[in-house]
């Protein structure tokens, strides 16, 4: 894409960013509402600086289908929940013991260990509290329901994705191996976003398969472009520690692949995440123009 196209593509972004956070503003408890301690941890992390990538790919996709807008804007907001509940544990010292995230404390070093697995915790309720209160057609929001906890789950799902993680620190993982915990860690829950979006409309199973190659695509790639930022990017840019995956000897597409060929990975899979789409015609471009932007990003 050029300069113009990205430049509108982050705009894009930014303006839908404010929507998400106006939501979330709804949705979260009240930072004096008792007990108040939890509830300005809660808040914390979900204000940290996220850019609501998950929720943006729910919404457009569901715009696709012609989806209703406050009933996209609240499951979005039930992703940024989750993944947020998911950034939290993860940064915690049995995990991935991390100090900073977005430039920021992480919210074990600001509120404690145990106030930060609690937040973690409450977060991960709230987004079903919000998810199963009436609102969608009953049918779509049990289909939703299942498909965000298996994106969750330990069957190829976040979880599992972690769990292969942690077990093959400091072991050379092979080709298959990185691609299950990319897939699983990161692009589970990608593939869940724009599979939600879509599910909460009347799109039909060919639609729906066609945005998920997208989703899962897509994913992948950004784990990768992810891995390529943490041996490319800057601390300042990124707003955490890089270099860290080599240090840790994590498993990574760089370190199996090295930089150009990861590079190379990544492009193809955004291209192939887009041809998905091409049936769409223009009403797609949005999902293409993000899926392009999310590899070309510097932080």
């Amino acid at each position: 894409m050029n300069a113009i196209r990205t430049d509108t593509t982050r705009q894009y972004l930014e303006e839908q960013r404010v929507h998400v956070d106006a939501e979330l503003e709804r949705l979260l408890p009240p930072a004096g509402q008792y007990p108040t301690s939890i509830h300005q941890a809660m808040r914390y992390s979900v204000f940290a600086g996220g850019k609501r990538l998950r929720p943006i790919l729910c919404l457009e996709t569901g715009r696709l289908f012609g989806g209703d807008e406050k009933s996209l804007l609240e499951v979005g907001c039930v992703l940024e929940l989750i993944h947020t509940y998911s950034l939290v544990h993860d940064d915690l010292p049995a995990l991935d013991n991390d100090d900073v995230r977005r430039g920021k404390p992480t919210l074990h070093r600001k509120f404690g260990e145990a106030t930060a697995i609690l937040a973690g915790d409450a977060l991960l309720t709230l987004a079903f509290e919000v998810l199963s209160a009436p609102g969608l057609v009953a049918d779509r929001q049990l289909r939703v329901i299942y498909e965000l906890a298996h994106a969750i789950g330990t069957r190829a799902g976040m979880v599992a994705g972690q769990v292969v993680d942690l077990e093959t620190t400091s072991f050379e993982a092979d080709a298959a191996t990185l691609e299950y915990i990319h897939s699983a860690k990161t692009g589970a829950f990608i593939r869940a976003a724009v599979r939600s979006g879509a599910l909460c409309t009347q799109a039909g199973k060919a639609d729906l398969a066609r945005v998920t190659v997208y989703g899962e695509k897509v994913g992948l790639a950004f784990q990768i472009a992810d891995d390529l930022l943490d041996v490319l990017g800057s601390e300042e840019a990124l707003g955490k520690a890089v270099r860290k995956d080599g240090r840790q000897r994590k498993a990574t597409y760089p370190a199996l692949y090295g930089v150009e060929t990861s590079q190379r990975i990544a492009a193809e899979l955004i291209v192939e995440a887009c041809a998905a789409l091409a049936p769409f015609g223009d009403g797609a471009r949005r999902l293409q123009e993000v899926a392009h932007y999310l590899v070309a990003r510097t932080s």
